[in-house]
């Protein structure tokens, strides 16, 4: 880990889908920060508790708990924000971060697939930060800690701009994530609730090791990326850590593209 910082001493965050790849690393990075951390698992109990682990036994970071919870049902969101809450008081930062794709041509896409990817990219996303809303307007104004009332960050994808043949279900619902944040941002700004998203382009995780893996399909990748290069999960923990920090409170209502440049569209730089 790198040398902490403390912009986020005395807050709380949660991170859904924290135990792994790009959840994992804002986790961590929040964590370095000095951020109370409490980490969303569903599957990956064991990751979720060696990342938990990773915090706790660095004095300097905050602390971190590791907590169960299927994002897409109702009582486990409402029950992972009670637990967070009787732990460290309150919440004040929430990464909606939990993803999952389930690919299939339009034609061959079961209805199963569809909602399965719905209910956790877009209706999780929707059933964390309401809970998180719910918490900053309850628990009011801390500025000794924060400027902002709260801090919200939508884990969305440079697919929200950009249309994903045979991924129909993960792109529907990285879209419907833009106008969720615009909607919230426009809701609660007056109430200083700032509601960003960051939308990562190709990062080295398991959700898309084919296409990273090997030499072949990582020169094939490149080619989408004008800064040649894949991301990695430390590049989007960094943004996630600043973004959930007084340093970025003018921001709101946005969202910012890690991605290498790929939402540039390369493919037209010899006049396409």
């Amino acid at each position: 880990m790198q040398k902490p910082n403390e912009r986020l001493k005395g807050q709380t965050a949660i991170v859904t889908g924290g135990s792994s790849g790009i959840g994992a690393a804002v986790s961590l990075a929040l964590g370095k920060d000095g951020a109370n951390v409490i980490i969303n698992y569903n599957s990956h109990k064991e990751e979720a508790e060696q990342i938990s682990e990773e915090i706790n036994k660095d004095s300097i970071c905050g602390k971190a708990i590791a907590v169960k919870a299927d994002v897409s049902v109702e009582k486990d969101v409402i029950a992972m924000f009670k637990t967070g809450i009787e732990e460290f008081g309150t919440i004040d930062i929430c990464i909606a971060n939990a993803g999952l794709q389930q690919d299939a041509a339009l034609h061959e896409m079961t209805l199963k697939q569809w909602q399965t990817v719905i209910d956790v990219n877009l209706t999780g996303q929707f059933l964390a930060v309401r809970e998180a809303i719910k918490e900053f307007m309850k628990r009011g104004m801390r500025p000794e800690v924060s400027k902002s009332l709260g801090k919200i960050i939508h884990m969305s994808s440079v697919h929200q701009i950009i249309p994903w043949a045979g991924h129909a279900n993960y792109a529907a619902s990285k879209g419907g994530i833009v106008m969720l944040m615009e909607s919230i941002c426009q809701e609660y700004a007056p109430f200083k609730i700032r509601c960003n998203s960051i939308a990562p382009g190709a990062i080295r995780t398991p959700i898309n090791r084919e296409a990273w893996e090997t030499e072949m399909a990582l020169e094939k990748l490149n080619k989408l990326i004008p800064y040649k290069r894949i991301g990695i999960p430390e590049d989007i923990g960094s943004v996630a850590a600043w973004l959930s920090s007084d340093e970025s409170e003018y921001i709101n209502g946005t969202t910012i593209f890690v991605d290498g440049g790929m939402t540039c569209y390369p493919g037209f730089t010899t006049n396409g």
